[in-house]
């Protein structure tokens, strides 16, 4: 590849007159018009408005061939033909029929086309791609390279910068006239490494006409409905030449890299995409990355370069920390690993054998060595004890003090151990390697013959032939140098009466240095190909790699391997789901984690990922609560049946119940769920009264049995509920201050109005049985009645004979901090009260709460009964969810904590025009998103668009309302200060980012 560098170091042009450029415009192509410079690296790009349409007059560097010019125009042509709906700069001739026409600058003489100008905005400013995004990326340079695969208007003679295939070159040229000589000492073993991979590649790698600069700052977009700029054009073929078709991808990963939370991992939806339209053979799969690199390398080196040139260039400057930041991103993860990382993701596994063992590596130990559960289903790390920093050592030493003699952690698991809270960036969990834990002394054999190096204190690397052994915790006995298949290593070593060996292969890398011991899940895949399991150096190969240790549950029950031997991929997972379970069902995301541990406020997934659930109000006292735990153990062990019994806890919970609520509401019914509180409360209703008729607020959701599902007017939940309501359900406009009928102060006119329809129903021959409604509007994102408003339709239910009913549900049970029950601020007393979700922390329990002439007047109807609603088990599961939330202050923590969240989404208002309003009290919060603050235009794309990228920061949260434009902030009331904030700060990265 040994080229002329004055082939390819081109000099930028100086800036040209905007009035020579608009006479050339006039003189040459016959427009007029204003002139605007957008800025180039190394030609001269100019808008031009004009009163019939936008163009783009580009002057050409006088290095540029007229030929290749032409040859871009036609290959714009060709694409038009080929790629219907693409927006691409087609060229316009000038007045004398040529496309390529001649002109004089500052003395210098230079060409220049007129492009039709491509309308969209770029994608360059580094902001947050999206997955669907970088995938558009991805489908349009396949669609590119595809439809110039059999193009030949290109005869390239020089060599070009910008070709892959002179990169090395290129970077050798130019690094060492970099001013910070660090950096290009960094940027040239990158690219030599990446070139020994490429190198056995190059013969095989096909060759074809490419675009070259398919990337973010050379595509145009549209926002899509969600508000991401979604790609819809092609722009700048100046790059335009015959390249290995491959690098055509490898520049548009590259560039996806600078931008806000961009990994490695970040460019796979690209290659994906790439690959459906245009399959990738073997060959280019091991040869992106390195390609990959050598972009990022070249980026770097040229863009120094140009500045050394034209200092005052600000278009090349400015790209200067981008430029610097794709590199950072493309040598964070050796070549190898990444490649076997695409392999995997194109379901192309490699083959590499490991070398048999000729000796066992620790030939003292026995057969049977334990093995620790450290996994997210692990038994023996409930109620938070992974995130002690002792819980791997402490699980080996309980092995260990409980018999066995050596216990070993397993290669490939993801540890929960390693799983960290209230941390955006995920957490590097899965194990390239494993530790053996021992009770004694213990021999260190070399496997097979090789070479010894130390690294360390105590730690030895064995080399053979391609594979490395790393061994640290060894008390060494060999000299560094050659030794046999074998020959004695040393002994593990003690310390502070601990020895510990840990055990990595590594496949080393042309970059060298050593792995890391653990690796993020989203690059597990090829981590684990280049650090392959060293478990059978030691363990003989019949003994299974399932967990035993500790070797049995409490009370000697053995541990079974079905919850921890995880074989089944999420999406497997996800498949069976849809063809078992009704998907009527619906699950959050349409690519859902699967979600197998919680703690409190936190969920974990099965790589684990650990998330911030700012979503669950079932779980009231968070997950995994020990309290409650221990208790319905130990109910189940003693009884458990039905209320027909007789027993204290069914009676305990309804007196606790009670006594909680206003005096007269003294009578309970224990269910099982809210739908079936709701249904009991209208079957209530119904026996008091005589009467069938009920009043509901529209947009409200009360549950899915017969009746509770009538009365329930959100068309979110079901969008056919307001023409399906049976004809004895009757509405009344919802009392939403911040975007209803009635807004802001008007609002107070929603309870006379609702007052009147209610007396208006009776004197038409309806007067009602219930008027049903949650004390605080839940659906519309936890937002306050107007003032004064229940007391207002209450007394005009009771004045036609009909009762009132509180659906305490979602609100109930000290969400909102400053009450109790949400009807306490409303400063009204309900004849009926539903509560179920936080009742039971996620067990299913309900309950009706009414006065006792009501509850007597059911008999009509025949008797009640719920199987498990009183059972024995859920009765004890009331009454500690009662101890918990009072000995724990839990309604205060809400209070304190859900209003410093509020203040800071509402600082978060102040800053970002999408937040239209922040809705609720305590930790019962709504944010709303809308387009236009006066128009009220309701953001759901957004909103759901929003969720996705927050679930990738580590937060759950869902949408809420008919609209779906509202954030349910509704966690668990042990959310902390920290956790608070950790979830404004992300919501504040989406806002200011993207999404």
């Amino acid at each position: 590849m040994g080229i002329p560098s004055a082939d390819w170091l081109v000099r930028p042009i100086g800036p040209v007159d905007e009035t020579e450029v608009s006479a050339v415009l006039a003189e040459r192509f016959g427009v007029t018009g204003t002139v605007h410079d957008l800025g180039s690296q190394q030609d001269r790009n100019y808008r031009v408005r004009t009163g019939t349409g936008d163009y783009v007059l580009k002057i050409a560097n006088p290095a540029s061939d007229p030929a290749a010019l032409l040859a871009q125009c036609a290959a714009v042509e060709r694409l038009s033909d080929a790629l219907s709906g693409l927006r691409l700069p087609r060229a316009h001739a000038g007045v004398d029929g040529e496309m390529v026409q001649r002109l004089s600058a500052g003395g210098v003489d230079l060409v220049c086309r007129l492009l039709d100008y491509v309308p969209g905005e770029p994608i360059m400013d580094s902001h947050y791609l999206a997955p669907p995004v970088v995938a558009r990326l991805g489908e349009l340079a396949g669609r590119v390279v595809a439809g110039l695969a059999d193009f030949a208007g290109v005869e390239q003679e020089r060599p070009l910068l910008w070709d892959l295939r002179n990169a090395l070159t290129v970077v050798e040229t130019l690094a060492p006239h970099l001013p910070d000589q660090e950096r290009a000492a960094r940027v040239l073993r990158a690219s030599r490494a990446a070139h020994t991979l490429l190198e056995p590649l190059v013969d095989r790698l096909p060759v074809q006409v490419i675009h070259g600069d398919v990337t973010d700052n050379n595509v145009v977009c549209e926002p899509a409905p969600d508000g991401r700029r979604m790609p819809v054009g092609v722009i700048d073929f100046g790059d335009l030449g015959l390249g290995w078709t491959v690098a055509e991808l490898a520049v548009t990963c590259a560039s996806v890299l600078h931008h806000h939370g961009a990994g490695p991992a970040s460019v796979l939806p690209a290659v994906h995409a790439f690959h459906a339209v245009r399959p990738l053979a073997n060959e280019e799969v091991d040869a992106l990355w390195p390609l990959v690199v050598l972009r990022t390398s070249v980026m770097v080196v040229s863009g120094q370069y140009d500045t050394l040139l034209d200092p005052g260039n600000s278009y090349a400057s400015v790209a200067l920390d981008r430029e610097w930041a794709m590199f950072e991103a493309a040598v964070s993860v050796p070549a190898e690993a990444m490649t076997a990382q695409l392999r995997h993701a194109l379901d192309r596994p490699s083959a590499q054998l490991l070398p048999v063992a000729e000796h066992t590596l620790l030939p003292g130990l026995p057969d049977d060595v334990a093995s620790l559960d450290l996994s997210v289903s692990s038994e023996e790390l409930h109620t938070g004890r992974w995130l002690a920093p002792d819980a791997e050592t402490a699980l080996a030493r309980a092995a260990l003090t409980a018999g066995h003699a050596a216990v070993r952690t397993r290669h490939g698991e993801f540890r929960l151990t390693r799983t960290t809270v209230d941390d955006p960036v995920p957490d590097a969990t899965c194990a390239l390697g494993v530790e053996v834990h021992l009770a004694g002394p213990a021999e260190i054999r070399a496997p097979w013959a090789g070479t010894v190096t130390r690294h360390g204190d105590t730690g030895v690397t064995l080399h053979t032939g391609g594979l490395d052994l790393l061994l640290d915790g060894v008390d060494a006995e060999v000299q560094p140098g050659p030794v046999v298949s074998g020959q004695q290593l040393g002994t593990v070593a003690a310390h502070e009466g601990v020895r510990v060996l840990g055990v990595q292969l590594f496949r080393p890398c042309a970059t060298g240095g050593r792995p890391p011991r653990f690796a993020p899940s989203e690059l597990a895949a090829g981590w684990l190909e280049v650090c392959p399991d060293p478990t059978r150096l030691f363990l003989a190969p019949d003994v299974p790699d399932v967990p035993d240790a500790p070797s049995s549950a409490p009370d000697g029950v053995p541990l079974s391997a079905r919850d921890t031997q995880q074989t089944v991929t999420e999406a497997e997972l996800l498949e069976r789901r849809e063809h078992s379970f009704a998907p009527v069902q619906e699950h959050y995301f349409e690519t859902p984690p699967q979600i197998e541990r919680g703690w409190r406020h936190h969920l974990v997934d099965t790589r684990g990922r650990g998330y911030l659930d700012m979503l669950n109000n079932v779980t009231i006292l968070g997950h995994g609560h020990p309290g409650l735990g221990e208790a319905v153990h130990r109910q189940w062990q003693r009884l458990n049946t039905n209320s027909r019994f007789h027993y204290a806890s069914v009676v305990e919970l309804s007196e606790r119940l009670t006594g909680l609520l206003p005096a007269e509401l003294d009578t309970v019914f224990l269910v099982n769920s809210g739908s079936e509180a709701v249904d009991l409360a209208l079957r209530l209703a119904w026996a008091a009264t005589g009467r069938q008729d009920v009043v509901a607020v529209e947009e409200a959701y009360h549950g899915w049995t017969y009746a509770s599902d009538a009365v329930s007017t959100s068309i979110a939940d079901n969008p056919n509920a307001l023409a399906s309501r049976p004809p004895w359900v009757h509405t009344v406009a919802a009392p939403n201050s911040y975007r209803g009928r009635h807004r802001g102060p008007q609002s107070r006119r929603y309870a006379p109005e609702a007052a009147a329809r209610i007396r208006e129903l009776a004197v038409q021959g309806h007067p009602l049985a219930a008027f049903v409604c949650e004390p605080y509007y839940g659906n519309a994102g936890g937002m306050a009645l107007p003032d004064g408003y229940l007391r207002q339709v209450y007394e005009a239910t009771r004045d036609v004979g009909g009762l009132c009913v509180a659906d305490e549900v979602q609100v109930g049970y000290g969400r909102l901090g400053s009450h109790f029950w949400g009807f306490e601020q409303q400063g009204v007393v309900p004849d009926i009260v539903t509560v179920a979700k936080a009742m039971g922390n996620g067990h299913p329990l309900g309950a009706v709460i009414t006065r006792r002439e009501i509850a007597d007047a059911y008999r009509t109807q025949g008797y009640f009964f719920s199987s498990a609603g009183g059972s024995p088990v859920s009765s004890v599961v009331g009454l500690t969810v009662l101890d918990a939330l009072r000995d724990e202050d839990l309604q205060t923590n809400a209070r304190e904590i859900g209003a410093h969240l509020k203040d800071r989404l509402l600082e978060l208002a102040e800053r970002h025009a999408l937040i239209g309003a922040v809705h609720g009290s305590g930790l019962y919060l709504g944010v709303e998103f809308v387009r236009d603050r006066e128009s009220l235009e309701p953001a759901t794309e957004e909103t759901a668009a929003i969720c996705d990228r927050l679930r990738e920061l580590g937060v759950i949260v869902q949408p809420t309302s008919d609209r779906q434009c509202v954030l349910k902030i509704k966690p668990p009331l042990c959310l902390t200060r920290r956790s608070a904030d950790v979830f404004a700060d992300a919501l504040d990265d989406v806002l200011t980012h993207g999404w």
